[in-house]
């Protein structure tokens, strides 16, 4: 069922592949109008193109994440598009892994731009509309890692658990509002996340460990959908979720 997924409009960032490409399909095919970021214009357009020649509501806004401008104006695209903001999805994220001692402190920085303050920007563009509709929901991408820490992964780790941190301090502050908070943490998923391991030992390590289990996009969307779904004075406030095969 996805009577509560129907007509709300849902923002959703790092929507050219992966588990926002696959989110945006998701919930489109169940009735909701997806509005998508990314850095990547053509494959946002021809996403929304194919969504939109399927008979669904679909938008799309180059956005990137690290610009807080360019994130309020896919926000105030989709409030102008349909009157309103029903869920964002900050979904944006990269994974450059290496050991601290590689020193790449531009990876770094990048890193905490794209996971923790594109998470920011997503909650500044969202929360003043929420607030005045005393309704919205907003669900951040934590990981497994954000809940463990590996060598080779602390500074990700670091932003995952973040985002963790920030939005458990949402979800408190936004009780008289009525605004659900959700945190998605996936384990290992087929995507192209391990695309942005620079170093390239590191980059062929974590593939082939995971090259046996990964599992596909749909699990995360199906995740999303479920917490979305729920009623509305249901707070689905946190799914942590693994490939069976996955130790850490």
């Amino acid at each position: 069922m996805s009577e509560n997924i129907a007509n709300k409009v849902v923002v959703i960032t790092g929507a050219s592949s992966g588990l926002g490409e696959a989110t945006a399909r998701h919930l489109a095919e169940k009735g909701a109008r997806v509005v998508i970021g990314a850095r990547r214009a053509d494959r946002i357009d021809a996403l929304a193109k194919q969504l939109t020649d399927a008979g669904f509501e679909a938008i799309a806004v180059q956005t990137d994440v690290t610009k807080k401008d360019q994130v309020k104006a896919l926000v105030d695209r989709a409030v102008e598009a349909f009157g309103r903001i029903d869920v964002i999805l900050n979904n944006a994220g990269v994974m450059p892994l290496a050991p601290l001692d590689r020193l790449k402190t531009d990876e770094w920085d990048h890193m905490i731009d794209v996971n923790l303050k594109g998470v920011l920007y997503g909650i500044a563009a969202a929360l003043p509309y929420m607030q005045e509709q005393k309704s919205g929901h907003v669900i951040n991408v934590s990981s497994v890692y954000g809940h463990v820490v590996d060598p080779g992964a602390a500074v990700y780790c670091a932003t995952k658990f973040g985002v963790r941190a920030l939005s458990e301090g949402l979800r408190k502050e936004t009780k008289p509002y009525n605004i659900r908070t959700t945190i998605i943490s996936p384990g290992a998923v087929a995507t192209e996340l391990t695309d942005h391991i620079g170093e390239a030992d590191v980059r062929e390590g974590v593939k082939d460990a995971i090259a046996s289990f990964a599992i596909e996009p749909g699990t995360f969307a199906r995740a999303v959908a479920f917490a979305i779904n729920e009623p509305e004075n249901v707070d689905i406030n946190e799914v942590l979720f693994r490939p069976v095969q996955q130790l850490g």
